[in-house]
């Protein structure tokens, strides 16, 4: 680097430093605007790739009449409530249906610790491409396989054994009579399997199957199901062909109890709601950084005019007008990068906070990551220059145009 570079790039930080509290504020407000950008970027793009993992290619949901949505929120990513049970005589139905390739069974309704007890087959763990870290996978009632994240957070292993709990959330009566055994420990996938516990379909309906004495006479009815009135939660589809798409939702739905929820409609109608949040903190976020660099043009048009007498005796030692207005634009350059590094800085610090708060229920927490890195962040670098640019260009061609004689009698007679 020439000296003449080095001269300049000293003076453009000694006079960005000759006002610290000045600084700092514009400092704090850039960093602030571009810190709620990029941890919205981050979070949106991060939630985004883990529905888009935990899809699996599943092409339809089934179940109970209900809301579609949380059909879909309670069928796939196990984010809600059931909107009940259905027959499970519907899965050798939609089996034998010609457009259908996979049905994948999935029976809800208790929980251990609050990581959800699905019962399912071994399918399930084929859609998402999952291998056993530990143990094997049996075809065998009260036998479990536990997901990454379960096993992590509770310190499972193989051979552990633990009792559910009746219902999704906590507080719910538990099964003390009968326990789970772990037959197997996943390995780690990324997607939903993480945090659960995989059990065969029949270990579900042996366990409420199963009266307890200690129930009440008029519950019994309601807890006990008959062997032929077996129940299923969710079914899992995957077409045969894509002209399914059009005829098996719509016969589907015609079925008196049953009801069918296309995954990629219901995960668009989803962020669509969302969007109007993030759209709002978006907009809070743009205007701070408008008033940062309103707050950087008064501070940069400011020091032009207190720099006069520096500035004209730099224009009498031969320094160009180019050199004064670079000068003034390095000024507001370094400070628009010092504010978009700090504030991409605190967006990434923000995000892996997020991920490490206590208490958050396991079924609700995604795989959100401070290290990871989204594509829109390069554009926030290129915005950051470019309020930059925009907050200097006033001061920058006022001190641009100012002739040495100007600013001395602007010094004289002030």
């Amino acid at each position: 680097m020439s000296r003449r570079s080095l001269s300049l790039s000293g003076m453009v930080w000694r006079h960005l430093w000759a006002r610290p509290l000045t600084t700092a504020l514009n400092l704090l407000l850039l960093a602030l605007g571009f810190a709620a950008m990029s941890s919205m970027l981050l979070v949106q793009q991060q939630a985004e790739r883990q529905f888009q993992q935990d899809l699996a290619g599943i092409d339809l949901v089934v179940g109970a009449k209900g809301s579609p949505l949380q059909l879909m929120l309670s069928g796939v990513f196990h984010l809600d409530a059931p909107t009940g049970n259905i027959p499970a005589s519907a899965l050798p139905q939609l089996q034998a249906h010609p457009m259908v390739a996979q049905v994948v069974p999935l029976a809800l309704g208790d929980t251990a610790l609050g990581f959800r007890i699905v019962g399912t087959t071994v399918d399930y763990l084929a859609l998402y491409g999952a291998n056993l870290a530990q143990g094997q996978w049996r075809q065998q009632a009260m036998q479990t396989v536990v997901g990454a994240t379960v096993a992590r957070q509770l310190g499972w292993q193989v051979g552990q054994t633990f009792h559910g709990s009746h219902g999704l959330g906590e507080g719910g009566q538990t099964h003390a009579d009968q326990a789970f055994t772990v037959a197997g420990v996943l390995a780690p996938t990324g997607t939903v399997l993480d945090r659960l516990i995989l059990t065969p379909v029949d270990s579900v309906w042996e366990l409420h199957d199963h009266h307890d004495p200690h129930e009440e006479p008029h519950e019994a009815p309601e807890e006990a199901h008959d062997a032929e009135d077996h129940q299923l939660t969710v079914l899992l589809v995957r077409y045969r062909s894509p002209l399914a798409a059009i005829s098996l939702p719509r016969w589907i739905n015609a079925q008196t109890s049953l009801q069918a929820a296309s995954p990629a409609l219901e995960a668009a109608r989803l962020f669509n709601l969302l969007g109007v949040g993030v759209a709002l903190l978006q907009g809070f976020a743009v205007i701070m950084l408008a008033v940062a660099a309103l707050s950087v043009f008064l501070a940069l048009s400011q020091a032009v005019q207190e720099r006069q007498p520096d500035l004209a005796t730099l224009r009498m030692l031969g320094a160009s007008p180019w050199r004064i207005a670079s000068m003034v634009l390095g000024e507001a350059l370094a400070l628009a990068a010092l504010g978009v590094c700090l504030g991409l800085l605190g967006g990434h610090l923000l995000v892996h906070a997020l991920a490490l708060v206590p208490g958050l229920p396991p079924e609700s927490t995604t795989r959100m990551t401070g290290w990871d890195w989204a594509e829109p962040e390069y554009a926030l670098i290129g915005l950051a220059l470019g309020l930059g640019v925009l907050a200097s260009a006033w001061p920058t061609w006022l001190a641009y145009r100012a002739s040495h004689q100007q600013l001395l009698h602007a010094v004289r007679y002030p």
